[in-house]
């Protein structure tokens, strides 16, 4: 990657290519140095003693072909990491056990980052669990090579991929639980309606072990809410990650499912449409929030300054912790989400880099150790902080990959293209009932 600023005050004029290669160098670093050699399991967050997240180590991988193609590990080195974390993985202890890693192939949701184990009582999580199997996918594809490394790396993923039971994840309904505990068995709540689902579903779908029927993805999809908001017809979900998550591994551009076809749009449409959403709601400010504006936005789930309510500016607001934030229709307590917004490269680049100019000078810290914090709020005060208001103090594993993957997806197309190659990801897109474009 070029060699590009080194302060943010050098970032008071528009972000170039250099520089946006510059803040995917040091949003990647966390994969590099929030990463437990011994294992490969990566920390959730940066404060200390935080278990591993299964969906950041999905990411973890998936950034892999990123740092190689730009010269930040060499691929011989960079094939060992990777089987050695697919190694462990795969051997970790699965069953109905409450202290195991895992059960019917799917993982829990964090783990402790020494043994591998549960923690927490957390859930068994499919849609993280689907974020570290697109993660192997993509290790899978792109280390094709007939060396040793590769060729274990090809077989453990795809056997972590393979053993996975997605019809047992939908005890006896149609669509996709959202999990399992030992404790009390499946969660109530099931992935129906948009949301990062999407990737969920099609990754089911490609199964060749446990493949989900195709009646699963129309039963996600029937409670789809199309609207009108701000004059732009869309498939509605008000946080951004929403929109964003399963184009971090799809090209969506032209292809189309029986909801798309009908509405004469494609996912990728959506999610731009979706995009300036975010930003007309901004500069509309509803509920006179500090800061927000043209270049100033971004709502998804984020870390937040706490839950309370407090008088601020006479006016009582109320504020939240890490909770799914969006928009027009909220939740919302004047948090900002830096990371979503760079995310939404790929789609409406023209909005985001101005947008992207005003988080640097804002004193975020785009070109320090892991780039920009997660999220930030102007409107609740907070003392000794140069923004003048709360900011995030921890990076989080789930906000890192989609910075890296999206500048990268609009720099080059590289993950895009890794998996068009896919062949359980093109699989499941035919199943769901996907056609044109590069399909």
């Amino acid at each position: 990657m070029p060699e590009t600023l080194s302060t943010d005050a050098d970032l008071d004029r528009m972000p170039t290519e250099q520089d946006l290669a510059r803040l995917q160098f040091t949003t990647v670093l966390y994969y590099l140095q929030c990463t437990n050699p011994d294992n490969g399991l990566v920390r959730d967050k940066t404060a200390p003693n935080t278990p591993a997240s299964i969906a950041a180590i999905g990411m973890a991988l998936a950034t892999i072909p990123v740092v190689v193609e730009h010269g930040v590990l060499i691929r011989e080195f960079a094939a060992k990491i990777t089987r050695s974390r697919l190694r462990y993985l795969i051997n970790c202890p699965q069953g109905p056990d409450p202290d195991a890693s895992g059960y019917k192939g799917f993982f829990y949701h964090f783990l402790d980052i020494e043994t591998g184990r549960r923690v927490w009582d957390c859930e068994l999580s499919t849609i993280d669990s689907a974020f570290l199997f697109a993660g192997a996918l993509t290790v899978a594809t792109y280390f094709d090579g007939d060396t040793a490394d590769e060729a274990e790396i090809r077989r453990l993923a795809t056997a972590l991929y393979e053993r996975a039971d997605w019809n047992w994840a939908r005890d006896g309904g149609a669509t996709l639980t959202h999990g399992w505990r030992p404790e009390t068995g499946f969660i109530p709540h099931r992935w129906r309606g948009y949301d990062e689902g999407l990737l969920l579903y099609i990754i089911g779908l490609g199964s060749p072990t446990h493949p989900l029927p195709p009646e699963s993805f129309a039963a996600y999809t029937e409670s789809y809410d199309w609207r009108n908001i701000y004059g732009r017809e869309l498939l509605y979900s008000g946080p951004l990650f929403t929109h964003q998550l399963s184009h971090m591994w799809i090209d969506f551009r032209g292809i189309r499912d029986d909801f798309m076809r009908q509405h004469d749009s494609d996912y990728f449409i959506n999610t731009r449409h979706a995009t300036y959403v975010q930003q007309e709601y901004a500069i509309r400010n509803p509920m006179g929030f500090v800061g927000y504006g043209e270049h100033c936005w971004g709502f998804t789930a984020s870390d937040g300054p706490g839950w309370f309510k407090q008088t601020v500016g006479g006016r009582e607001r109320e504020f939240f912790d890490y909770i799914a934030r969006g928009a027009p229709f909220g939740p919302d307590d004047g948090t900002v989400a830096p990371w979503v917004v760079v995310a939404s490269l790929p789609f409406a680049p023209e909005i985001v880099i101005p947008t992207v100019r005003n988080f640097a000078r804002k004193n975020l810290g785009m070109t320090r150790l892991y780039g920009f914090k997660p999220s930030f709020n102007e409107t609740y005060p907070a003392q000794d902080i140069p923004t003048g208001g709360w900011v995030s103090p921890c990076h989080f594993g789930i906000d890192q990959g989609p910075v890296v993957l999206m500048i990268e997806n609009y720099r080059t197309g590289l993950l895009w293209n890794i998996m068009k190659r896919c062949q359980p990801v093109v699989t499941g897109l035919r199943r769901a009932g996907f056609t044109g474009g590069w399909l």
